[in-house]
């Protein structure tokens, strides 16, 4: 819950910040003169990039949790069986033998988006991040039916 909280707050100051920023494009392409027209229109994009960003990370999460739900209700979320260090940290060698059953499940049966949620876990686990995304996106996808590539996270 306290994630949430955070994330909300620091998406409203994204926002306010989005705001602002467009006001001074705005006040930049009212000057008139070619410099600030162009100073104005560049300052302009920056807060539709943002806005598209903070959209697709919110999309992601929110699906990214509607996995985990149904996952939970299905009694199938994978269980923390990770060693850890005194100071609670993840035991790298647990978390790479976890990983390498939930690559090998994944294998064995690529098309299930289960199998794919589980290995996102454990690359997140693994602290391989961008690994984990590519996994959660692929079982986002074949969970809602769309078509995915060629086997590979």
């Amino acid at each position: 819950m306290r994630a949430k909280i955070v994330y909300f707050a620091l998406a409203a100051v994204l926002v306010v910040y989005f705001v602002l920023v467009g006001s001074r494009g705005v006040m930049l392409i009212q000057q008139g003169t070619v410099v600030t027209v162009t100073f104005g229109l560049a300052v302009m994009i920056l807060p539709f990039i943002g806005a598209w960003f903070l959209y697709q990370t919110t999309k992601f999460a929110r699906d990214a949790n509607r996995l985990a739900r149904e996952l939970e209700a299905e009694g199938g979320l994978p269980v923390d069986e990770l060693a850890r260090t005194p100071g609670g940290r993840i035991d790298r060698d647990s978390a790479d033998e976890v990983f390498n059953r939930r690559k090998a499940e994944t294998e064995s049966t690529p098309g299930d988006w289960r199998c794919w949620f589980r290995l996102a876990v454990a690359y997140h686990d693994a602290r391989d991040t961008p690994r984990a995304r590519k996994a959660m996106q692929r079982a986002i996808a074949l969970h809602d039916g769309k078509q995915v590539g060629a086997l590979g996270a």
